[in-house]
This record gives C-alpha cells, structure tokens and sequence, in this order.
C-alpha cells in the first residue's frame, strides 16, 4: 500500500530530523522513512534533502512511501521477451522499447523490466533494493534505448557509483520543434520541482541540482531538427526539461509542451502524424560505460526505433516538395 503526505510543518514540529517527522506523520517505521527519503521519494520545499535534515516551520514536505508489507515484498518473475545487446556473470546491457516501464512504482505493479530480469536472471533478486532488484539508472516509460543492470552485488555498487559520478557516456537522439540558431551547444542550469506543477521538473528555477546537457544538430527541416544530445548531469527528465524551457520541445512529448505544439505545424500531413504520435520522440542511443568488474571500456548502441525513423522519413518526404 502506497501512503503520501503533503503538508506544511508547523511551528511544533521545528528542528524535528525529516525521517523521524515522516515516520510519526505516515506511520511507519523511521528505517522505511529513511529509505525513501534517500530513494529521493521525499522533497523538503521541492528539494531531496537527507534523513537528518533538520525541518523548519513552514517548510513543505511531499512525500510518496510504500507500505512495509509492499516494500519488503519483491517482484514476481514474468515471462517478458527482451533484447539483449550484452550479458556476462556481473552485467546485462539491454535494449527497451517505449511503453516498457522498469520497476514497479505508483499504479504500476507488474510487466515492468524488474519483472522480466527476475525470470531471466533469478539471481537478480538478492542485488540492490528489493523493489528494484539490478537497476542502477532509468529511462523514462516513454523513452526507448540502452540500458544496463546489474546481475551481481559488487557490479550494482560499482554501477551505482558511477552512475552518480557521471562517469558513464550517455547520448541521445530526439526529434524536437523548431530549427536550432548554432550546429551545437551546451545547456547549463539549475533543475528542481516545478513551482506550480510538482509532478514536473523545471530548469526556470533559480537553485536546484545543477544539470548540463550538450547537443549537436544531425539534420534541420523546415520546423523541426534532429539532434544528438550528450548528458553531463543524470537529472529526471532533463534532456525533456531543456530543450521544453528552450522553446524547442521533443515532438510527441506528453508532459512538456511536444503535443500542444503539434498545432502549430503547418503541414498538414505532418501535422497528423504528429499528433497521432503516442510517446516523445526521444532515444537513448549510446551508453558507454567502464565495466564493473574488468574495467574494460564498453559501448553499446541502439539503432532509432521505427515510430522515429518513419518520423524523420516524412519530414525528409515533405521537405523534398
């Protein structure tokens, strides 16, 4: 059972440590508060703070925790294919398709990755949280592309790491609004909850975590590019976020701006068939990583999803006219 809480602490509660103010607020145990404090499920004034952050009266806690029999219970092996781009003793490096979520969360419970690699890999399930046994990193349910999870405990702390350093290589390819002004550049801001939308991110913001996406112009039409975009920061939804707050949304984007966009295009085919997209037009394409294990340098790439090719076929057909 999933609980959450959304409220302003008062004056009583100063100086109260946030996991202990969690624990009495939601009734759990002050163990369980912790760990989704520190799974980021929990933002003090819109912002991931530590379990002894220290709260203070005014302040506004948002938190979404999942009950103690939820938690402890792991996920079921099921039976989903995948594509399997690498796999050894310590890693599996896979290729998942849009739609596929990667581990249970709020109203999803089954057919996610986590599923698929418990019945794949057994093995999986005593590596990492026992939510999201393997995972080390995400892709957004809508994104498709390279992923890697871990099959040992030594990998998964390694992968963590790294993942968190910012050591790996992470590129996109997305289909966005709008032609570019320059043939690259670089996107540096803060990124935090959105003010008025807390389900969003923002990188309008004027503190947060610092977020760094660079990006280079593939090929431009007339009102859209495609772009190849690198990520120095692993925030959520950032590639989304940036180019959005750009004015260059991705095309098909859900959440941020690429389907109210659609209505300014001015081909009507495209137009249509913009419309009619059912995700954002984004691709994790390259995933470089240093193995866990070996230390051997890897890459691993993805080739652009069909819904994206035929995207970019009919943009290149409609320019030609």
């Amino acid at each position: 059972m999933e609980k959450t809480l959304d409220v302003i602490v008062d004056s009583g509660q100063d100086e109260a440590r946030l996991d202990v103010f969690l624990s009495r607020g939601l009734g759990v145990t002050r163990t369980l508060a912790a760990r989704a404090v520190e799974e980021g499920r929990v933002l003090v004034d819109g912002r991931p703070r530590k379990p002894s952050f220290r709260l203070k009266a005014g302040m506004r806690i948002e938190a979404e925790i999942t009950g103690e029999k939820e938690a402890h219970a792991r996920p079921d092996a099921v039976g989903i294919p995948l594509n399997i781009l690498y796999e050894d003793r310590d890693i599996v490096v896979l290729d998942k398709p849009a739609g596929l979520v990667v581990h249970p969360g709020a109203g999803v419970h089954r057919a996610t990755l986590v599923h698929a690699l418990l019945y794949r890999y057994p093995e999986i399930a005593g590596v990492g949280s026992p939510e999201r046994p393997g995972i080390v990193h995400r892709l957004d349910r809508l994104t498709s592309g390279v992923m890697v999870a871990a099959r040992s405990a030594g990998a998964y702390d390694a992968l963590v790491m790294a993942f968190k350093e910012h050591r790996h290589t992470r590129v996109y390819q997305a289909i966005c609004y709008g032609r570019m002004d320059e043939q690259s550049g670089r996107i540096e801001t803060f990124m935090d909850r959105h003010p008025k939308d807390r389900k969003k991110m923002s990188s309008r913001v004027a503190q947060g975590r610092q977020a760094v996406t660079d990006w280079r112009v593939i090929r431009q039409w007339e009102q859209f590019s495609f772009l190849e975009l690198t990520l120095q920061t692993g925030r959520t939804h950032q590639i989304r976020v940036h180019l959005a707050d750009m004015g260059h949304p991705v095309a098909g984007d859900p959440e941020y701006g690429g389907r109210k966009r659609a209505n300014t295009i001015t081909d009507p085919v495209v137009r249509s068939r913009v419309r009619k997209l059912g995700r954002q037009m984004l691709h994790a394409w390259k995933l470089g990583i240093t193995h866990p294990e070996t230390g051997q340098s890897m890459e691993f790439t993805s080739e652009m999803p069909e819904d994206m090719k035929a995207l970019a076929a009919l943009l290149d057909e409609r320019q030609a006219h």
